[in-house]
Order: structure tokens, then sequence, then C-alpha cells
């Protein structure tokens, strides 16, 4: 299996001293994102390497003798959001990385299914959430035929270029869960999209991330390291659906997600948190996972998601690859 990080954690600095970040962490893979709700600051030209293969091999050079290559892509967005600015962007970054992914030896994009309106004209994405009453359902029935137009023709486009896209079981999307996967491919017969299996969003919901990748088997075609903690005592009295964001002011800090949307605040007294690997599951839960994902592709990728807000950037990645290279070696899958 090939180790590695997703390098938007990573955004603060140089890809060369990103490179050098991830070998000292004693990994061997970096997934590289290249647009949706972050931009593609680690390949800047991307249009320039689908046009020229002097700069495909300039920026493949760039990699050679770090010890580090690159594993997959990411433009995780929402390609079905209903305001164009955002939506077209976002399907344009999953077309368009598809693309330079096939010149540059990569088999996988990662991203997200989509969210769209509830309805023609929406002018913002409804996420149903438990459908008892029929007017969800018509609202899930329009947005699967939007999804199912959609995710039919990017599979044909990934075919073409010999590229698997992976999605992400991210909630407040119309794919985030087994039963959704299963559904998307029924809908659209598609051979060239799968999951990439981030057991975080999972634990939250209270699923299983080794039961999962066993049930979808070969539909798992990446994965992320990423842990979560349940705060028990505040999930007992909010659930782990509490909305208690605060909206951030524009002179603060914020993560922009394209055209007037932002990123707010997590909640203070929060239910669940994202956290670095070991700090909500230990080690031999993570070995158990990775030698789940092991039975399905020995050569399968998985790349840590730093996200836990209490610790630095590198201190994050430090602690999260120490966990992942101890449950690989006591899995035993790596070569």
């Amino acid at each position: 299996m090939k180790l590695g990080v997703y390098n938007a954690i990573l955004h603060d600095r140089s890809l060369p001293e990103a490179l050098k970040a991830v070998a000292g962490l004693g990994l061997t893979g970096i997934e590289i994102n290249t647009g949706g709700f972050l931009p593609a600051l680690h390949m800047p030209d991307m249009d320039q390497i689908l046009e020229s293969d002097a700069a495909r091999d300039d920026y493949l050079a760039l990699f050679e003798g770090t010890g580090v290559s690159i594993a997959g892509l990411n433009c995780n967005g929402n390609p079905l959001h209903p305001q164009r600015e955002i939506g077209e962007k976002h399907a344009e970054d999953i077309r368009r990385s598809i693309r330079p992914a096939h010149r540059l030896g990569q088999t996988r994009v990662v991203t997200m299914s989509g969210l769209p309106g509830g309805e023609p004209g929406a002018t913002v994405p409804n996420w149903i959430v438990n459908a008892w009453n029929s007017a969800s359902l018509d609202v899930l029935d329009y947005q699967w035929g939007v999804v199912a137009d959609f995710w039919r023709e990017t599979d044909r486009l990934a075919a073409d270029h010999g590229v698997k896209v992976a999605l992400e079981l991210h909630p407040q999307n119309v794919v985030f869960n087994t039963a959704d996967v299963r559904r998307l491919i029924d809908l659209t017969g598609a051979t060239h999209v799968g999951v990439e299996l981030d057991a975080s969003h999972l634990f939250w919901q209270q699923m299983d991330p080794v039961a999962v990748v066993r049930e979808l088997g070969p539909l798992v075609l990446h994965a992320a390291a990423k842990d979560v903690r349940i705060n028990p005592e505040n999930a007992a009295l909010h659930g782990v659906l509490d909305n208690s964001f605060r909206r951030l002011a524009p002179e603060e800090e914020r993560t922009h997600l394209g055209g007037d949307e932002w990123a707010n605040e997590w909640p203070k007294n929060s239910a669940w948190d994202f956290v670095a690997l070991g700090r909500g599951h230990d080690t031999a839960y993570w070995a158990e996972f990775l030698t789940a994902l092991h039975e399905v592709d020995p050569d399968m990728a998985v790349n840590i998601e730093h996200e836990d807000v209490s610790l630095g950037r590198i201190e994050g990645l430090e602690i999260a690859a120490g966990v992942l290279l101890d449950a690989a070696a006591s899995a035993g899958v790596l070569r």
C-alpha cells in the first residue's frame, strides 16, 4: 500500500517544501488538490500540463529524488450546486482533473457526488436528512435525476482516459452512504466511479468503515486516513446533526467555498470533532481498517487528511503518520 498525505494542509508552503515534509514523516505519497473548494496551489500550470509534454515532464521532475510521488488528484467540491458560478466551476474542475491525471500517470481522482437544489430554479443546495414525508422523496427523486445524468456523462469521460473517480461519502451530498453508492451505480451503469473511503464521515454517522469496505469491495478505490472523536456529553444533548455553527465575518480568516459561500466556525461544544489518527480510534482499529483495504486492493493509496484544529499542521501530521505507520506494520500491508 502507498501511505501519504492529502496536500491541502501543506498549502502554506511550496510543493518542494511540502514534498520534503511528507518524506520527513516516513510517507511516500501526496494527493494533490486540483480545484473544487480549494485552489490548485501545487499544480498551478494544469492547462499547460494538458497541452505540453515539456510542462508535464517539468512538473513530474519536481518529484524525482524526493521519495514521494503523486498518490491521486483531489477536487472536492459541489459539481451540482444550483448556482452556476459554483456548480459549473466545480464540475469543470472534475473534468479538468481527469484529463491531467491521465497525462501524469494517475488513475484516481477524488471528489464528491454533489448536491443540487430541491427543484428546478433553486438557488441553494437542499440536503434531505430524513425523508419521512412524501415531499422530501419528491426532492430526492429530482436530485437523483440530476446526479445520474452528471455521473453517467462523467463516467464516460473517466473511462475514455483510463481514470477512476472516487467519491468521498460526505454528508451534504446525495451520495453519502453504502446504499447511495449502490443506487448511483445501478442508475448510471458506471464502471469508472467508486468510493474514496474517508472513515471520518462514517464514524460520526455511526457507520463502521471496516464493514463498509467489505460490503463495497472493489467499488472502494482510494482511502483517506482521518479520525473522529465523539464527545458523549454534547452528543447526548444535541445529537450529531447539531447546527450550532457561527458565521464568520468578512474581516475574520475564513475559507472561500465558491460564489458567496464561506466555511463557518465549528461549534464550541461540539457533538464530535475531526481529530488526528489515534485520538478517536486506536492503532488496532486502524490496522483492521488497512487490512480491509488491502483485501480489496493491495496497492491502494491511503492518505492522511489533517483537520484537527487543536494541532499544528506538522504536529498533527506527525501524530497521524506515527499511528498510520504503526497500524500498517501491525497489519503487514507494507512491502
